[in-house]
């Protein structure tokens, strides 16, 4: 049996993001993960925006932390991982949606989040010939931005190796043993392992982990479908969020990435329980529709390709970080509701804090909101 100091099941969005962390501290890190290389379930299916603009202090501080790695990421080690910042956009086009927004950006400001109100002229000029009928203006956080999921768990996994984590690749987790309270071995189709401290960074099967430990996580995956277009010249500055409901879809939002790619997603309505990662026929008519009606321009590229992937959705919309109180060993890390990729690097470093015993008086407060025991009641607005 190999011994480590840290085990991370899952070589996702939030579990080479960790590893890194860790084995920079010099601890000895195993990643385990049942595909054959890191990024291979959700992480490569993420449409690649990255924002701080959310409605609570625990997301925004890990996404601030997590835009600073991604947007430093080149400068300090020469990767370039597709970083722009396009900024985020929320426009209004119903009063209620603006009284919204304004009273939501008082409690991002007092989290330190740079966003403002912009008059729908204003907005106008960084997205030319978005459709300006009723439109009362729009959020705008020019420091959110977006990069390469793919590019950028490729540099996150060999700096990870460089500092010396270990991955098992094409394992299974099977079970995993207690023992007074704590975790002995995990064992795989493949072999048994121990550590100090095991993470628990398993995505789409959080659940299933948990089982294997005698509890019940509240992860649910839902499906969510994207698209990319052809390249084609910068024609609009940032990510656009319509949060208007209809019919089939609660919102949907898209961006231009850094290589002139229009990149879409729509937020179904109902949700889509499950893990079928099929595209379906209904996704581009339903989610064209809603585009070209908002922003014309959009009416002759062309869409390269469409993929589906999950969101582990929480009852709340907020992930589940912390320690278990039940397993001694155990730091659970999951249910990120399709943020993992832009969380995953500032979560990182914060569940290092986690096992090696180093939080700040910031990080207690960041994890009241990701706390495995709170009730969910709550509701994350831009989930």
């Amino acid at each position: 049996m190999s011994n480590f100091d840290v085990i991370i099941i899952g070589a996702g969005s939030v579990g080479v993001p960790t590893a890194l962390a860790l084995s920079k501290k010099k601890l000895k890190v195993l990643v385990i993960d049942s595909k054959s290389s890191c990024g291979q379930d959700n992480n490569k299916k993420a449409i690649g925006g990255i924002r701080a603009t959310h409605s609570d202090f625990g997301k925004i501080k890990v996404s601030q932390r997590s835009i600073e790695i991604f947007s430093t990421w080149k400068g300090k080690h020469g990767d370039d991982i597709g970083w722009i910042a396009n900024g985020y956009s929320f426009p209004a086009y119903y009063s209620e949606d603006e009284k919204k927004l304004k009273d939501l950006m008082k409690i991002q400001h007092s989290f330190g989040l740079n966003i403002k109100w912009i008059s729908s002229e204003e907005y106008e000029e960084l997205v030319p010939g978005i459709n300006t009928e009723g439109l009362r203006g729009s959020t705008y956080s020019p420091d959110d931005g977006s990069a390469s999921p793919l590019l950028a768990i490729n540099a996150f996994y060999f700096k990870s190796l460089e500092y010396g984590a270990e991955y098992k690749f094409n394992e299974n987790v099977i079970n995993i043993e207690l023992e007074d309270n704590k975790i002995t071995k995990v064992i795989t189709n493949k072999g048994q392992y121990s550590a100090k401290t095991i993470i628990n960074a398993s995505g789409n099967n959080a659940k299933e982990i948990g089982k294997m430990m005698g509890f019940d996580l509240p992860v649910t995956p839902d499906s969510h479908e994207g698209a990319i277009t052809e390249p084609v010249e910068r024609f609009f500055g940032p990510m656009i969020v319509d949060m208007r409901p209809t019919k089939g879809s609660a919102n949907y939002y898209f961006y231009q990435n850094n290589e002139g790619q229009v990149i879409f997603c729509i937020t179904p309505s109902p949700p889509i329980i499950g893990t079928d990662s099929d595209s379906t026929s209904e996704f581009l008519p339903q989610v064209a529709k809603r585009m070209v009606g908002l922003y014309p321009r959009l009416a002759n590229l062309k869409v390269r390709r469409t993929w589906r992937g999950q969101y582990p959705m929480t009852p709340d919309g907020f992930p589940i970080v912390g320690r278990s109180k039940e397993i001694s060993n155990l730091i659970n890390a999951v249910g990120m509701c399709g943020q993992g990729y832009m969380l995953g690097p500032g979560l990182g470093e914060l569940i290092t804090r986690i096992a090696t015993n180093e939080l700040t008086y910031d990080d207690e407060r960041v994890l009241k909101s990701f706390d495995p025991y709170r009730d969910f009641t709550g509701m994350e607005q831009f989930k």
